[in-house]
């Protein structure tokens, strides 16, 4: 049964997001500010962490920033901030997915499954346990990859980018593949929050020498995984 966390100072949010997700089936645990809620993501191990953004005293991004330093857990967060920068700021910060208020709460439990789905195919994407290209090896048990024994220190949607580069290396990877991967489904509007996130990846690859140039840009098209 999978375990979510709600993170929101709105405690009336809390109890009908908790009560309904508890009629679906999950374990809910919430916490009312940001301070009980990285304790509890800490202490429970949830699958999935939705997280508002406008909370008192410390506001929803840092503390995404906060959970990335010891958990991978997917966090989704909810917010009535709904333009390009705001969304883009969310990716940047760890987020895996970015909903806007008022949303219907049966569009809340979609995107949780999609996220809980995609973790499960991460998992079985391609044989073994491991990938290991040169000094870049990827541990889909652990969902971190390494250069030599260095924990690059990548996020899930990081993860799931090069995961999904490293095992289809063997041609050009669109946009539009990898905004599948990453969020079920593709609008060209996508591509930017996929640009972002092979960005960040690849600034994280950057910091070692060996890793630098993996990541091909394919113009006007999308990736290419460098094996040589």
């Amino acid at each position: 049964m999978p375990i979510l966390l709600l993170i929101d100072d709105d405690r009336e949010v809390l109890e009908i997001n908790k009560k309904y997700l508890a009629g679906e089936g999950y374990t809910v645990h919430i916490a009312d500010n940001p301070q009980e809620g990285i304790k509890a993501a800490k202490s429970i191990s949830p699958d999935c962490i939705l997280l508002d953004v406008m909370m008192p005293g410390t506001d929803g991004y840092k503390v995404c920033e906060q959970i990335r330093k010891f958990s991978y857990a997917p966090i989704i967060f909810l917010t009535g901030k709904s333009s390009e920068d705001d969304k883009i700021t969310g990716l940047m910060a760890g987020a895996d997915d970015y909903i806007v208020k008022p949303y219907s709460i049966r569009e809340l439990k979609a995107r949780i499954e999609v996220i809980l789905r995609r973790n499960t195919y991460l998992k079985s994407v391609s044989s073994g346990n491991t990938l290991t290209f040169g000094h870049l090896t990827i541990n889909k048990l652990e969902h971190k990859a390494y250069c030599n024994d260095t924990d690059l220190g990548l996020t899930n949607r990081e993860y799931e980018v090069l995961l999904y580069l490293a095992a289809h290396h063997d041609h050009d990877v669109t946009y539009k593949e990898l905004g599948t991967i990453l969020f079920e489904t593709y609008l060209e509007s996508d591509r930017r929050s996929v640009m972002v996130n092979v960005s960040r990846l690849r600034k994280k690859m950057a910091q070692f020498s060996e890793l630098e140039s993996m990541i091909e840009t394919v113009w006007s098209k999308g990736y290419k995984f460098i094996t040589e």
